[in-house]
């Protein structure tokens, strides 16, 4: 009875643990009403993209850990599924990683992506925004989070640490009541 007593414990302390670590991520992010910072990065297609070039539409700036990984893959495929949906709405998907052009070149293709997914290996872009990044030895991974962009350029929602699986519908639905 004491063990279950102490697991039960460590049990809430780290989800507890977990929890706030997520508000202090959250945190970190952007301000919503911010002018989102320009910039300029490489996509899979080696051609410099600059956020000032969407000026006048809404711009989904998906930030994803690592391109080929299955959470990744499918926050991808749901965004390419749902491209014409935001078309329709004035809006763009722009997908960043710490990945190299080439490495979004070959997820692209393999994954038949179409819209542009940008290289920020110095993490320029990564950093301000307010996104994480997380050390996993030689390798660092950007946390999964996206800033919905306004048309007038000023951020209009940020999400921390989003569930591929429904993220792209909740972008949609934010939109969509945005636009009203």
């Amino acid at each position: 009875m004491k063990r279950f007593g102490i697991w039960a414990a460590s049990a809430v302390l780290v989800v507890a643990s977990a929890s706030l670590a997520l508000r202090a991520h959250a945190a970190d992010l952007i301000s919503t009403g911010s002018v989102a910072p320009d910039f300029t990065l490489p996509s899979q297609d080696t051609a410099a993209v600059s956020l000032s070039e969407y000026k006048g539409k809404w711009v989904v700036l998906y930030f994803y850990p690592k391109d080929k990984t299955q959470g990744c893959t499918i926050e991808a495929h749901n965004f390419q599924r749902d491209l014409e949906k935001y078309k329709a709405m004035n809006a763009v998907v722009l997908g960043v990683s710490l990945d190299t052009a080439e490495s979004h070149k070959s997820f692209c293709t393999k994954e038949s992506l179409t819209f542009k997914l940008l290289a920020d290996p110095d993490h320029k872009v990564v950093d301000a925004y307010g996104v994480t990044v997380k050390n996993m030895g030689v390798m660092k991974f950007a946390e999964r989070d996206t800033i919905l962009i306004d048309p007038s350029g000023k951020v209009a929602k940020t999400w921390a640490s989003v569930d591929p699986n429904t993220h792209s519908e909740t972008v949609l639905a934010t939109i969509a009541e945005m636009k009203k």
